[in-house]
């Protein structure tokens, strides 16, 4: 029997995107990453965002917002993505610091895009977010 989602914080891809976000603070906040405030600050708002559209869009109670929100959340996935490259191509990560937190962030993409489909099959069904 499928668990009922009663609360963002039940749900799997809003888990993996606040754990993503605290492994990215971690990784800005040491060496010369820390002291590029513009990458380090917009790095950690493109993190921040992923788990805060989740719960935002689930907290409207509406499936067409919270189909709008998860696709803001993916999307700052693929930002977040980008500046993890850029973060690797000027030497402020490794490869063994980087290639998890891009795997990571990919994990949570799919994540919150099977959730996102999900929801739109919901939607389609004539349901509300209580039958999530």
């Amino acid at each position: 029997m499928k668990k009922k989602v009663e609360r963002f914080e039940d749900l799997i891809a809003w888990q993996k995107a606040r754990t993503l976000t605290a492994d990215i603070y971690r990784a800005s906040a040491a060496g010369a990453f820390s002291r590029d405030f513009a990458l380090r600050d917009q790095i950690r708002r493109s993190a921040v965002s992923v788990p805060s559209n989740i719960a935002e869009g689930f907290e409207r109670w509406s499936l067409g917002e919270f189909h709008r929100f998860l696709t803001y959340a993916k999307g700052s996935c693929g930002e977040l993505k980008t500046q993890l490259y850029i973060a690797g191509d000027i030497g402020y990560l490794d490869e063994a610091a980087l290639a998890p937190l891009l795997k990571q962030a990919q994990s949570v993409s799919e994540i919150v895009g099977k959730l996102r489909r999900s929801v739109e099959r919901t939607q389609d069904a004539g349901h509300s977010t209580q039958d999530l």
